[in-house]
């Protein structure tokens, strides 16, 4: 890949269980849909064999009463501005989540 495609700005990683909801919405399905909305460029949605939160509460799936709460990781790659915006509206609709924020270089391959 060449230096000059690549873009600078931020991974933003929201953490939550695969059931949490916000206002009868999947939390996952909500951060979605803000980002689509928005027109913010793509995110992801990762889901966890085993974890422990805040609560230090485990859960594995291989405990079939617990399997339903496993961590999910939402991921989006986005310019600073793009974070703030997301950032702000889950802060807004005081959404329950754990996130984190790092520097990230990025850029796309093949024909885009």
């Amino acid at each position: 890949m060449n230096q000059e495609t690549l873009q600078q700005g931020v991974r933003l990683t929201f953490y939550c269980h695969v059931r949490a909801k916000h206002d009868g919405v999947l939390v996952y399905e909500w951060l979605l849909e803000q980002a689509r909305h928005n027109r913010l460029a793509g995110g992801s949605v990762f889901r966890a064999i085993a974890g422990f939160g805040r609560h230090g509460v485990l859960h594995e799936e291989q405990f079939f009463e617990l399997a339903d709460d496993l961590p999910v990781r939402v991921e989006f790659l986005l310019r600073e501005e793009q974070a703030d915006l997301l950032l702000r509206l889950a802060r807004a609709a005081g959404v329950d989540a754990v996130y984190a924020r790092s520097p990230a270089s990025f850029g796309t391959l093949g024909k885009g």
